[in-house]
């Protein structure tokens, strides 16, 4: 099957809707799925963008840029996933707390305004990865019209090109709470560190990079009273950073690694390590057993 076809695919599929509202993120695939269903549907597609603290900026101010400049009918609500225990304990599914919070707004905004359906950005190539969070989509009958149509990540960038979008060739990205391995608690206070790490990266001109923070070691009673929070050990966690494999061996120059270590520490990070792995999709799953979902 051609990519037009699959493309018409996808027309056809949001041409049978009447309306839908689009969980837009401003990423690579919400970003072409809210162009294409305004372009099909016009103003019965509201794309609506979720803001709370595990939303990085830079994806906020992608979204709005992309909203304005491809005319979207757009709007910015409120999510409230970290006040959920659920979601702050961190377990393997996270994102399914994150995803019932959002969907659970969304239907309530649908009901409200009329609109007959949600749909997210899911592709195809998502069928293989572990996504809690498409258990809650199905919970609420989200659709995914990029994944009903076979297309696949390179398709969705290869049509965004053909399409002017400027999220064709966007690093893939997800939430900053993805940063913290599981079980290790999300707050507040993380989750800006861990923001502020990953400006001073692209800064430095790093195209792809994450920051994974992860909490220094439990203290046995010989050490002393814990601290009383997570909140307060912060400062001495240690940031792990994963850099894209073609830009390693500059993150390791001298000047280059004394700028990163010397703004971390400035942040709060106590250790500031590379992984010579580099980066790779979904690190913090390795060695974790996962269900299928």
């Amino acid at each position: 099957m051609t990519l037009e076809t699959r493309e018409r695919r996808l027309n056809d599929l949001l041409a049978s809707f009447d309306s839908v509202i689009v969980a837009f993120s401003g990423g690579v695939d919400s970003a072409y799925l809210a162009w294409a269903a305004t372009r099909v549907l016009g103003p019965s597609a509201l794309c609506i963008t979720a803001d709370s603290p595990s939303y990085p900026d830079h994806h906020r101010q992608l979204a709005l840029r992309i909203a304005r400049e491809f005319q979207l009918h757009h709007e910015i609500i409120a999510t409230a996933e970290m006040e959920r225990a659920e979601y702050r304990a961190n377990p393997v599914n996270r994102c399914y707390f994150c995803k019932q919070e959002l969907y659970t707004s969304l239907s309530q905004l649908a009901t409200a305004r009329g609109f007959g359906m949600i749909v997210d950005g899911s592709n195809a190539d998502d069928r293989a990865d572990y996504r809690p969070g498409r258990v809650a989509a199905r919970e609420f009958g989200v659709r995914s019209p990029l994944d009903e149509a076979d297309l696949t990540k390179d398709d969705i960038r290869e049509l965004s090109r053909l399409a002017g979008l400027p999220t064709w060739d966007e690093p893939a990205s997800a939430c900053l709470s993805s940063r913290i391995p599981y079980g290790n608690e999300v707050s507040r206070e993380k989750l800006r560190m861990i923001e502020r790490a990953e400006l001073v990266l692209r800064g430095l001109g790093f195209r792809i990079c994450r920051v994974r923070h992860h909490d220094p070691p439990s203290r046995n009673a010989s050490a002393g009273p814990a601290p009383p929070s997570s909140e307060a050990s912060a400062g001495q966690a240690l940031a792990r950073l994963e850099i894209g494999r073609d830009e390693l061996a500059r993150a390791l120059e001298p000047e280059v690694r004394d700028r990163i270590v010397r703004e971390l520490r400035a942040i709060g990070y106590q250790h500031v390590t590379i992984d010579l792995q580099g980066y790779r999709m979904g690190s913090l799953n390795e060695g974790v057993v996962l269900r299928s979902v």
